[in-house]
């Protein structure tokens, strides 16, 4: 288990990465910018980092997909609310801009304010 140095709480840090092609274009920036003011601001009002990425990855097809993504930083504690909550988030996201998936990178660290 992880333990922290004093002046230190222990916590998680969960990176989840949003791809933006979707079957009939891709997700705009007004398209984010609205995702992330309504639906995730509402779900972690404690804070967060957005940023944009390139990235690919390897399709069920076997060829590499290249886009443009969003990455969101979340740090929150290890509790069952937040767990929910972010499920709840990759499943709006795939649902409203018709997505197969949202990577999700999640660890433990220690952090201090």
């Amino acid at each position: 288990m992880l333990r922290c140095r004093d002046g230190y709480q222990l916590a998680v840090h969960d990176s989840l990465y949003f791809g933006t092609a979707k079957p009939d274009g891709v997700v705009s920036s007004q398209d984010w910018a609205r995702f992330l003011e309504g639906t995730v601001t509402p779900l972690f009002p404690q804070g967060l980092t957005s940023s944009r990425a390139s990235g690919q990855w390897r399709g069920p097809d076997g060829e590499i997909v290249r886009e443009d993504s969003h990455v969101l930083q979340l740090l929150h504690p290890d509790d069952a609310p937040t767990e929910q909550a972010i499920r709840e988030l990759i499943d709006m996201y795939k649902s409203q801009f018709r997505q197969e998936a949202v990577l999700r990178v999640r660890s433990h660290t220690c952090v201090s304010f």
